[in-house]
């Protein structure tokens, strides 16, 4: 049951969300680190303080709107600032930065069963206080679940693009990452235009739905008894 409150409603997609991306964003930053890159250290950027990776757009008003509205929650932080050619292995490194966001989205929907799966059980003595937390919890789950598959899209500016790239033969790569300039077109053209123009090519429902659903279902069943 979701709360009447829309108010409430809101906060427990968004809270979650916030957490989610801000984390998504940090563990970019500390693996660049650990491989030799400071600039996100440097930068101030590896702080958990949402504050400094809020985007006003992304990280706010877009999820709060489509919380409010009832449509599936969708956002992003300001990236965390990664110089390649700092690492010391900058292909291979760069991958394995890549991996480390939607890994962490992973990890964060783990704990955020284990939770849950704790909580369920005492939940019903524990009034408004335990029903939100635990339908931030379920929230907290699929919003990481749905980050961790959605950024592994291999195309620019995910994630998933970045993989691609460093598997890639170099002179392939560099013809694949002449495609990042136009990442932000690529993005609203895949989930806005096509989906307009060809109704049965929906990348989110056909291609990130499915996983997203079997995962989510995984990770839900301990708390539920299933």
């Amino acid at each position: 049951m979701e709360p009447d409150n829309l108010v409430l409603r809101a906060a427990s997609w968004v809270i979650p969300l916030v957490i989610a991306i801000v984390l998504h964003e940090v563990s970019h930053g500390w693996v660049a680190n650990a491989f030799g890159d400071p600039t996100a250290r440097r930068k101030g950027r590896l702080s958990l303080n949402p504050v400094r990776h809020v985007d006003p757009v992304g990280t706010l008003a877009l999820p709060l709107v489509l919380a409010l509205i009832g449509a599936p929650i969708f956002g992003w932080a300001k990236p965390v600032p990664v110089v390649a050619r700092r690492m010391r292995n900058p292909r291979w490194h760069m991958v394995l930065v890549a991996l480390a966001g939607p890994g962490m989205n992973l990890l964060l929907a783990l704990v955020g069963a284990i939770g849950l799966a704790l909580l369920l059980p005492n939940a019903r003595g524990s009034g408004f206080g335990g029903y939100f937390l635990a339908l931030n919890l379920v929230n907290f789950i699929a919003i990481n679940i749905f980050l961790a598959v959605f950024n592994m899209l291999p195309i620019p500016p995910f994630d998933g693009g970045h993989v691609v790239e460093g598997l890639l033969p170099r002179p392939l790569a560099r013809q694949f990452g002449k495609l990042r300039r136009y990442g932000f077109l690529l993005l609203v053209g895949l989930l806005f235009v096509l989906p307009k123009l060809f109704p049965g090519a929906d990348l989110v429902g056909r291609i990130v739905g499915p996983p997203v659903d079997w995962l989510t279902g995984a990770a839900l069943a301990p708390a539920l008894g299933r």
